[in-house]
């Protein structure tokens, strides 16, 4: 009887079935967590028995490991598991910023503003159009995956292109511009209090605001956007080949009367809004600066930032509501925000877990001891500014391959590299910037990504066939060409010395650091 053999798989397609398979061995994130706080205490009796010390940065006190697996170390567990939680920081600013962002995504604000922008551009910036949209709507949290993704297939396929070449394109910007944006999200905030948390190790005292690398991800946007744009057209689009299905411009629907109505109701409240932050603002008197210095960078505007993310979310949300008539009365604004927090259950048990981490690695004082052993061997070996950036954007990106919560993976990363960058001169701002580029750059190729299955169910509309293999292979130029363009252009921001975010310079002996 003949038998049939299976076609040689490809070196690539092996290489990422192994990723899957490691990937998918995985426990949840929250059990890692878990594991990894046992962990941590079973380090530190022993760091602790070894009488391992290392001088404190800013004292020069000597500091060891605290032995949590002891009678004291339990007593701390137990008085310490609630605040642990309720106390981390990025719960209560993702928590509220979510509030308002959900009431523009519940009103319809986001799917109308992303529809318009698609269905608005000329032939010619279409590509470049619909990659833009899909880095804004990063905002909008998971609009972009659920609502750009077949939208902008269907307006390739509506101008007689390969519709997986649009897909690919709002894709490359949904996920692989996961961090860049013109404006300020949920991610920014979480990520900004992981990030303290890690830079209290060294400086109880110091502080990073949500915006803290608004520059440089605004900035990235334009970056993203040309290079994505570039990739599909001299890329994807030729290896894609001619469209020869039907064109599904009848599938794409126009924005109806009252859609149109809802947006500019929406842009005069968000002008008001605006008109009312520059009033406060830019006059040296102004209402939003520092009561007692008159300072901009410590105001209530930055520091505060989530508050007006709040606000401004509520504001034009209900503004959109009101004139699209998807808002009638208070109930709807409130449904809106409920519907939000019915979906944020698994980042509370993930939060409570990596809470219990931080708090655990924090009080045993092996991440400062890590940094202050790191950093020195780091000074050693010599590596400048350059081999540093890429080495970390490096171990970011491949550590995105197998574990998809960018929150998790900061909780974890960040109190070793944070506060050892620190005692190597640069600021805790950078240390996140560098990690969001790494973080985001293979979002499109990582089988971890959570919506990746949902991706795979969008190319099969076009190809039956397609399958894990076939989204990795359309997504991989734009993953390596964001990897060096990215990691590029924060190389020269680096060695320009350019702040990435408001009071965020590079380097920890810059004024805006000095008390």
């Amino acid at each position: 009887m003949a038998s049939t053999s299976a076609p040689a798989r490809s070196l690539l397609d092996r290489a990422l079935g192994v990723i899957e398979r490691v990937g998918n061995a995985l426990p949840h994130p929250a059990t890692l967590f878990l594991v990894a706080t046992l962990a941590v205490m079973a380090a530190s009796a022993v760091v602790s028995m070894l009488g391992w010390t290392v001088a404190h940065p800013s004292t020069g006190k000597a500091v060891g490991a605290v032995n949590l697996v002891s009678v004291e170390g339990l007593h701390r567990l137990l008085t310490g598991l609630v605040s642990n939680f309720t106390s981390f920081a990025p719960l209560g600013t993702v928590l509220v910023a979510m509030l308002g962002i959900a009431v523009a995504e519940g009103a319809g604000l986001i799917s109308a503003a992303l529809k318009l922008l698609v269905l608005s551009a000329p032939r010619r910036l279409l590509t470049v159009t619909i990659v833009f949209a899909g880095v804004m709507s990063n905002t909008g949290g998971e609009v972009g995956y659920v609502l750009l993704l077949p939208l902008s297939a269907m307006a390739f396929a509506a101008v007689g292109r390969h519709p997986l070449a649009g897909l690919a394109a709002a894709f490359a910007g949904v996920s692989g511009g996961y961090s860049a944006n013109l404006l300020l999200g949920t991610i920014d905030p979480l990520l900004a209090g992981l990030t303290q948390e890690a830079a209290h190790l060294v400086d109880p005292s110091y502080r990073v605001t949500p915006a803290a690398n608004y520059y440089f991800m605004a900035a990235s946007t334009f970056v993203i956007t040309a290079v994505g744009a570039v990739v599909t057209e001299r890329m994807i689009v030729p290896r894609l080949g001619t469209w020869s299905g039907a064109a599904e411009s009848a599938a794409i629907e126009p924005l109806t009367a009252a859609e149109r109505r809802g947006l500019r109701f929406a842009a005069t409240a968000a002008a008001l809004l605006a008109a009312v932050v520059l009033a406060g603002i830019v006059p040296d008197g102004g209402f939003l600066r520092d009561l007692k210095t008159g300072d901009v960078l410590h105001s209530p505007l930055l520091s505060g930032i989530v508050a007006f993310i709040f606000a401004g979310g509520v504001i034009v949300g209900v503004a959109y509501g009101a004139g699209a008539g998807t808002i009638r009365r208070d109930t709807d604004v409130l449904k809106s925000m409920s519907k939000a927090m019915e979906t944020m259950g698994s980042y509370l048990v993930l939060v409570f877990f990596a809470a219990q981490f931080v708090a655990v690695f924090n009080w045993t004082n092996l991440g400062l001891i890590i940094a202050v052993e790191g950093a020195a061997v780091l000074k050693a070996l010599g590596l400048g500014t350059v081999p540093l950036i890429v080495a970390f954007v490096a171990l970011s990106a491949t550590v995105n391959l197998a574990m998809g919560s960018a929150s998790a993976k900061w909780a974890i990363l960040a109190p070793v590299f944070v506060p050892m960058f620190m005692l190597l001169g640069y600021t805790p701002e950078f240390t996140q910037a560098a990690y969001r580029v790494g973080d985001s750059v293979t979002n499109i190729i990582s089988p971890m990504m959570s919506y990746f299955a949902l991706i795979i169910a969008f190319v099969q509309k076009y190809d039956a066939r397609a399958g894990l293999g076939t989204v990795v292979a359309l997504m991989l130029p734009y993953s390596a060409a964001f990897f060096v363009a990215w990691t590029l252009f924060l190389v020269v921001w680096a060695l320009l010395g350019i702040p990435v975010g408001p009071g965020a310079p590079l380097l920890m002996d810059s004024p805006s650091h000095l008390q």
